[in-house]
């Protein structure tokens, strides 16, 4: 073997490790409405690079006039960040501008603020920001969000539209979320507080491939870029896994269909505790 091969063959091996060893994206900090947990956000700021990290906050989803001074004096005042920045976005032309673009290309730490989550939607989607957005997590920024900033997490969102009362099909309104959660994971906010699960599963069991999380008020589940998440603040995650269960129907009025399952797994998650979502499965916390 030449000098020059071996000198390819260890630069090759050298790159295979440093491959493995960097995340293929950034970690996940979603809190389910309600108090943000302070670990919960200690952790996000933590996860970007610390107090002087770049980070964006993405207030589309409320209609707040205060917004932009509240995540300002949040993250600045109780959290001790020196470089915030509140990108004013509330439609797909704010969302091409270059400045804000620029903003959201540069970030470690991106966080999206609670009101309705198809607001994101109709001023991100097929935007420069979002690609900007995407890219930044895929070199290891950190997102998080609270209420309707965790709802639009998943690739199937829940609007907040729908018929909640059932468990049946077409009773609960999706659009195409942001996706940065694992593509056969749908995630709900508000959860046990709120009584979503009848929501959450009539969902689910229309697409019994994926796996549901619901995250309850005062608690974040932190998803790590291993497929794991922990469970951070006063209450508890639910998941919801139909692999291997039997979905039965039955008719149902308007042309919709009762759902029944037999043998979905459920679990409840709490604080310090570590869930697998590949694995789907609880695990040992490994730190």
């Amino acid at each position: 073997m030449t000098v020059l091969l071996r000198v390819a063959v260890l630069l090759s091996f050298a790159t295979s490790a440093l491959a493995a060893r960097t995340p293929a994206h950034g970690h996940l900090m979603l809190i389910g409405g309600g108090e943000k947990p302070r670990a919960a956000m200690e952790k996000f700021v933590a996860l970007a690079g610390g107090k002087d990290a770049p980070i964006v906050v993405i207030p589309t989803a409320s209609e707040e006039p205060d917004t932009k001074e509240y995540y300002t004096n949040l993250f600045m005042k109780d959290y001790g960040s020196t470089d915030v920045v509140v990108l004013p976005i509330k439609t797909k032309a704010d969302a091409s501008l270059p400045e804000v673009v620029a903003a959201a290309k540069r970030a470690r730490g991106v966080f999206f603020g609670g009101g309705d989550q198809v607001r994101i939607i109709n001023a991100l989607a097929g935007t420069p920001t979002l690609d900007a957005l995407r890219d930044a997590f895929r070199n290891g920024a950190v997102v998080g969000g609270t209420s309707a900033g965790t709802a639009c997490q998943s690739e199937i969102m829940i609007t907040g539209e729908g018929d909640f009362s059932v468990v049946q099909t077409k009773s609960v309104e999706v659009m195409e979320g942001l996706g940065f959660l694992r593509k056969d994971v749908i995630v709900d906010q508000h959860f046990l507080k709120r009584q979503r699960q009848n929501r959450l599963i009539s969902l689910l069991l229309e697409h019994p491939d994926h796996l549901a999380v619901g995250v309850d008020e005062n608690t974040a589940i932190w998803v790590r870029p291993d497929d794991t998440f922990e469970v951070i603040g006063e209450s508890s995650a639910m998941v919801f896994d139909p692999a291997g269960a039997k979905v039965r129907r039955a008719p149902a009025k308007a042309g919709k269909e009762l759902l029944g399952v037999q043998g979905m797994r459920v679990h409840i998650v709490l604080p310090g505790e570590v869930f697998h979502l590949a694995k789907r499965k609880l695990v040992e916390a490994s730190r």
